[in-house]
């Protein structure tokens, strides 16, 4: 049983619920789809805690939603954002169940290219700070982020319109001219760091690989379910 913390934001917890459903269909055929348990969190309070720096109190939220979903079954916790995966350590710790995390999921799959160099978009807390970066310099991957203008441009169009399901064709070229950007200095694929944001990016805009990381979490979390 799969444990969800979503709802950061719920445009992407509705994918996560489709891919890991298609995935076990794939899998089993019939009827069959995945058994699992979501906690949607409320999006706007992880903002504002986050906009004052108080991390922690975001923290908590997904303490007590990891808690929670271990109370009503679930034997692993799928963190259903990337930023998320800075708690995933402290949440496997302190929730004692396997937290699935989407950087590793990803620097395997990158891995699996053979690539060394890969740019990574997100918001600021995981383009800027190191829980994300440590990992895949853990694989041998070396990150390359965007300058400062580009991070800030990145991170506003998450919150402001990607999060409310707005996709909009300017926002799709601006984000096209910083990957473009991004493999100028040698980036050899491009990791879709916010589970919105394959909502605007797709492989098809892009001449390098590029890493989907919801479709990449949902089905590394599949796997774990499988072979549990």
């Amino acid at each position: 049983m799969l444990g969800l913390v979503g709802g950061l934001s719920w445009i992407s917890t509705i994918d996560y619920y489709r891919q890991i459903s298609l995935n076990f269909n794939e899998e089993f055929g019939k009827s069959n789809f995945g058994k699992c348990i979501i906690y949607s969190l409320n999006y706007q309070e992880a903002i504002d805690n986050n906009a004052r720096g108080d991390f922690e109190a975001t923290y908590q939220m997904v303490q007590d939603a990891a808690i929670n979903l271990k109370f009503a079954g679930a034997n692993a916790i799928v963190l259903c954002a990337n930023t998320l995966h800075m708690f995933a350590d402290r949440i496997q710790e302190t929730v004692k169940l396997p937290v699935i995390h989407i950087a590793k999921a990803t620097a395997n799959e990158i891995n699996k290219q053979k690539l060394k160099k890969v740019g990574l978009l997100g918001t600021k807390p995981t383009m800027e700070m190191d829980f994300y970066k440590n990992v895949l310099e853990e694989y041998s991957i070396e990150p390359i982020i965007p300058d400062e203008a580009d991070r800030n441009y990145v991170h506003e169009k998450i919150f402001a319109e990607l999060g409310k399901n707005i996709i909009l064709p300017e926002t799709k070229i601006g984000y096209t001219n910083i990957i473009n950007k991004l493999m100028k200095e040698g980036a050899e694929g491009i990791i879709l760091g916010c589970t919105e944001m394959p909502l605007l990016i797709k492989q098809s805009d892009c001449s390098c690989p590029v890493f989907d990381t919801t479709v990449i979490h949902a089905k590394a979390a599949v796997v774990f379910a499988l072979n549990a």
